[in-house]
């Protein structure tokens, strides 16, 4: 097995794929994971760290393609391949493509999987890793690019090989989903959707979502969008700007972050049109989605209309769509009528999927 996993800048692959290494290796499988950025460095001792993209281009592609002819010449030996690398670059240099076709062909890899992180993540580690600096607005849209490069680059090699979007959350957990998409064929490929902004205030109501989350990871291959929380953002410069502030302070990898009010201001609409475009990606890339429906305080469903979307997108693109409903309400007809079955509880949920083979009892 191939895998060629792309990411802007800023994601931390390399520590993350050392990890899903040990996973792997934990059940038995070898993985070699080849790093493009460290075997560029290595082969270019003279450039110090942190500063080869600042080098000629002629330079930069000629250490990429030596490289990668390296890589290709391992991938015919080694049982299973990890290739950590870019799609594009955005740099001093502008936006400017990080592979090249004919080594890619050459590589035959099985699979393309594009790692992401919050934009805040992102900015706290490039502050510390690089000198130059970038904006929100630089990140959130190298983001994107990276994401449809990634995606194109996959379909001008063969559009049979899967591609995959996953986001890195802030632990560990997906890098068992990871390991599922790379290793566990007969697995299923569930999206998880529940209202976040909606119930943002309301601590019991996000604890059972947690335990749905955690619940259905057991069982399924998941992607979860709460593994890339950010819609909080634009909410948090609203609350600055009535305070007179003109930062926003959030937490990012454990320590306090300030960013600036008018980059937060500036990316609100891309923040936005991004969740809405990449968790449709999301539950195009999955077998199903399992929607989870809490009860508020006052006994009412919790159903957003993000929700909604989500099941009728989901019911449109021929997925199962299975609904966990736990209020007495009854959900409406723009619910049971994109649902393949709801159910009253997680534990229903979970009976009806032994039964049907989904999961093993």
């Amino acid at each position: 097995m191939i895998v060629v996993v792309t990411g802007m800048v800023g994601v931390d692959k390399k520590s993350y794929l050392q990890k899903v290494c040990r996973f792997a290796g934990e059940r038995g499988k070898e993985v070699v994971l080849c790093n493009v950025g460290d075997m560029m460095y290595a082969e270019a001792p003279d450039i110090p760290n942190g500063k080869i993209l600042d080098i000629p281009m002629k330079r930069l592609s000629s250490l990429r393609r030596s490289v990668f002819k390296d890589i290709i010449a391992k991938a015919k030996k080694a049982p299973n391949l990890i290739v950590n690398t870019h799609a594009t670059f955005r740099w001093r240099h502008g936006l400017f493509p990080a592979v090249d076709f004919d080594q890619m062909r050459q590589l035959g890899t099985d699979m393309y999987v594009c790692l992401i992180d919050d934009v805040i993540a992102l900015h706290t580690r490039l502050l510390a890793e690089h000198s130059a600096g970038h904006c929100l607005k630089d990140l959130i849209v190298w983001r994107e690019e990276e994401i449809i490069g990634t995606e194109m680059l996959c379909k001008g090699i063969n559009e049979s090989i899967p591609f995959y979007c996953l986001a890195r959350g802030a632990g560990e957990e997906t890098i068992e989903t990871f390991y599922g998409l790379v290793f566990e064929d007969s697995g299923k490929r569930a999206y998880l959707s529940f209202p976040m902004t909606y119930v943002a205030k309301m601590e019991n109501v996000k604890k059972e979502i947690d335990e749905f989350r955690r619940l259905m990871k057991r069982f399924f291959i998941c992607f979860d969008p709460g593994d890339l929380e950010e819609s909080y953002l634009p909410h948090y410069a609203r609350q600055a700007a009535r305070k007179g502030l003109v930062y926003v302070e959030v937490t990012a990898l454990g320590q306090k972050v300030r960013l600036d009010l008018h980059e937060v201001q500036q990316i609100e609409r891309d923040i936005n049109s991004q969740i809405y475009a990449r968790d449709f990606l999301l539950i195009e890339q999955s077998d199903m989605i399992i929607s989870f429906i809490p009860t508020l305080p006052d006994g009412q469903a919790a159903i957003s209309s993000g929700v909604e979307r989500e099941l009728q997108h989901a019911h449109e693109a021929a997925k199962e769509v299975y609904v966990i409903w736990t209020a007495k309400q009854r959900p409406s007809v723009f619910v049971t009528q994109t649902a393949t079955k709801v159910f009253e509880s997680m534990d229903e949920t979970v009976t009806f999927f032994k039964k049907k083979g989904y999961i093993k009892k």
